[in-house]
């Protein structure tokens, strides 16, 4: 299910979730018709923008946030230009974070990037642009100030759900120089060490919830 107030990218969407396989239940522009819409159709997923009708603030956050809390274990990807700081940490929370992303539309490089989002979400991953952790944490007197450029680049692709070894590749140094850059993630935040994907998300989360 997509929700958009924008037509031209609603349509978008719709046509490029078809595209890869996937049926759409229901396209919507407003935050009360995607509720209405969840309620009725109950989808697999939903993808919602942050700001539309019915007062173009962050409806349609405040909407996901409702869904997810009468509908425990919907899946939900946020895909917006804005970091709703107020909602975001209430809809990253929900369901222990699972089955949840938050994604900026212009930071989306690839359309296989954002399909492969969506299936990580699907069965109930944990997706989160970087650019997001980052103005989250800025409201906590930026504890990412003792990492290092390389530690900060491994964080944003923890963020975004890489695994070790897709990090690696990435960054093309060895899997033993990314779990050392791991550690020390972990230890300068004073983070638990989780192995599972979208537990080393929720283990960001949980710091920026402390």
């Amino acid at each position: 299910m997509v929700a958009e107030d924008a037509v031209l990218l609603r349509e978008g969407l719709v046509g490029l979730l078809q595209r890869v396989g996937h049926e759409v239940v229901a396209a919507v522009g407003d935050a009360d018709a995607l509720v209405a819409a969840a309620r009725t159709e109950r989808p697999d997923l939903i993808v919602t923008d942050v700001r539309m009708p019915p007062t173009l603030s962050d409806d349609g956050l405040k909407a996901a946030v409702q869904l997810r809390e009468e509908f425990p274990g919907l899946p939900v990807l946020v895909l917006s230009q804005y970091v709703e700081r107020s909602y975001a940490l209430g809809l990253l929370d929900s369901g222990g974070g699972a089955g949840v992303g938050y994604l900026l539309k212009e930071r989306v490089a690839a359309v296989a990037d954002f399909t492969a989002a969506i299936e990580r979400i699907a069965v109930g991953g944990t997706v989160v642009d970087p650019e997001v952790i980052q103005q989250l944490v800025r409201l906590r007197k930026d504890p990412l100030e003792g990492l290092s450029p390389r530690e900060r680049e491994v964080l944003g692709l923890i963020a975004q759900g890489r695994s070790n070894a897709a990090i690696a590749a990435e960054l093309f140094v060895s899997e033993a120089a990314v779990n050392k850059h791991i550690g020390n993630i972990f230890s300068k935040l004073d983070l638990p060490v989780a192995t599972e994907g979208h537990r080393r998300v929720l283990a960001v989360l949980a710091f920026l919830r402390s």
